[in-house]
């Protein structure tokens, strides 16, 4: 089993992980190892859902989650906003083109559909529709609210399925053919 840190690494302005033990290094959007023994033996991690929340949403949907290190494990903390707002223009590195159909920096929560199609529905969207009392759902898969995150439930069994919350730039960076929902 892998044990992933971060590289200090960025592809296409997303963070590049790497195995400790072997130091093969992993795509996070797909899971596939990119380079390395995990690579020649052809990985993939399992996609894990990625919730955007607040500390104290997230302790109270969740009371029994632990901090394994406050500080990251290495004995510094970070500012809430470690780019100063140096990003509040759009990304600060390189992002290659850019999907026009959303704004670079807007918020989606991205599935894979089981036909390995990508679905994405846009957070702000489907937090108004949820403040209307609307159900978002596309393609068999509903968003939900989590704390004050999103996730998403297969409709036809009511499990949740893995789902990553990130800025558009990225999520279309590694999904062109994205599907999006609309409101």
């Amino acid at each position: 089993m892998p044990v992933l840190r971060t590289s200090g690494l960025l592809s296409r302005s997303n963070k590049v992980m790497y195995d400790l033990v072997t130091q093969s290094v992993f795509d996070t959007f797909t899971g596939d190892a990119v380079s390395g023994p995990l690579q020649d033996a052809e990985v993939v991690l399992p996609q894990a859902t990625v919730v955007r929340s607040t500390w104290a949403e997230w302790k109270r949907e969740h009371p029994d989650t632990a901090i394994i290190a406050e500080d990251g494990g290495i004995g510094r903390s970070y500012a809430l906003d470690p780019l100063g707002g140096r990003d509040d223009d759009g990304p600060i590195f390189p992002i290659g083109s850019a999907d026009d159909r959303l704004g670079v920096q807007e918020f989606v929560v991205g599935v894979i559909l089981d036909d390995g199609t990508p679905l994405a529905f846009p957070s702000e969207d489907a937090t108004a529709a949820f403040n209307a009392g609307e159900t978002v759902e596309s393609n068999g898969v509903e968003l939900r609210e989590s704390g004050d995150g999103l996730v998403a439930i297969d409709v036809e069994t009511g499990d949740e399925i893995a789902a990553h919350e990130a800025f558009w730039f990225a999520w279309s960076q590694f999904h062109p053919d994205t599907e999006l929902w609309e409101r």
